[in-house]
């Protein structure tokens, strides 16, 4: 009789674990992919206003050279065109327009014609004419060469940074990661190999 009351209780504990577990699964089911989803769609939205964010960062940079160098703008525009291009794509889906980001460099760099732009007029004391409107452009050296080299540097570190955030990427990000990356890189050989001449 005890070895069949024991065996029963057995048999009710194991079928009401089941039925525990199947309920917890159907309660759980529902709203976890969901969580989920919702996880992966922030963590993505975050990486791209991230990677956004730097490509900016080397946006505003090349407007700082060329608002000091104006002379290089035939050599540079080109190569800040696509910059341009890879804050737009590196963005968040519906989100707006970044500051400076228009294709033209003219249209982002104001610098009214009395005042010259100079490494002094854009430096961290005395902010250039965009800081009213938006972030403070970084010091450029007077010497065009040497804006040209940091420029390099600039695209190397960018094109590093997004190589680094591979691993983070869902893939089909991490494609357009990895090719605004090789892009970087290109643009670095091309400016640094420039500056040599």
């Amino acid at each position: 009789m005890e070895r069949t009351g024991t065996t029963r209780r057995r048999a009710l504990l194991a079928s009401g674990a089941v039925a525990v577990g199947a309920l917890t699964g159907c309660s759980s089911d529902a709203p976890g992919p969901r969580r989920a989803t919702t996880r992966s769609e922030s963590a993505e939205t975050a990486l791209r206003r991230a990677s956004a964010g730097l490509s900016s960062a080397l946006l505003l940079r090349y407007d700082a050279v060329l608002t000091a160098h104006p002379a290089l703008a035939a050599r540079l525009a080109p190569l800040r065109a696509e910059v341009v291009r890879h804050v737009e794509a590196l963005a968040p889906t519906g989100a707006r327009p970044l500051p400076g980001t228009s294709p033209d460099p003219s249209a982002s760099r104001s610098p009214s014609p009395s005042s010259p732009a100079t490494p002094a007029a854009s430096g961290p004391g005395r902010p250039g004419p965009s800081s009213a409107s938006g972030p403070v452009p970084p010091p450029v050296p007077a010497d065009a060469a040497a804006a040209v080299r940091e420029l390099a540097a600039a695209e190397r570190t960018t094109a590093d940074a997004h190589t680094a955030a591979l691993s983070g990427a869902p893939p089909e990000y991490a494609r357009l990661l990895a090719s605004v990356a090789a892009a970087g890189a290109v643009h670095a050989y091309l400016l640094a190999e420039g500056s040599r001449r």
